[in-house]
């Protein structure tokens, strides 16, 4: 099935949401507000892409948490596959943060 340009939109806008949902487990913000997710498409066969970074290249999650992001978006309802990028290109900053982020965290 082929979706069209409003049901694609829809998808990202739910994949969005869906990563609001995952967390870094040493930092209690999700890591949509973090900034650690760079990019989300879908095409209209369903087909998900998210590039992302960790905080650090020695996080100790590097393991799981792409795992666990495409875990989440596999879930929705439309996705066909799902590939998670993982970069440090460029190198995550604090400066990436949403200020609902920076403000749970006391950074202001």
């Amino acid at each position: 099935m082929t979706m069209n340009s409003f049901e694609t939109l829809d998808l990202e806008s739910q994949m969005l949401e869906a990563l609001r949902t995952c967390y870094d487990p040493e930092i209690p913000v999700n890591i949509q507000e973090l900034g650690l997710i760079y990019e989300t498409k879908v095409d209209p066969e369903g087909n998900a892409y998210v590039k992302m970074t960790l905080t650090s290249p020695n996080c100790p999650e590097a393991a799981s948490l792409p795992g666990t992001v495409e875990e989440k978006i596999r879930a929705l309802p439309g996705v066909t596959s799902c590939k998670v990028e993982l970069t440090f290109d460029p190198p995550w900053t604090t400066s990436m943060m949403s200020d609902a982020a920076k403000l749970q965290l006391n950074m202001f």
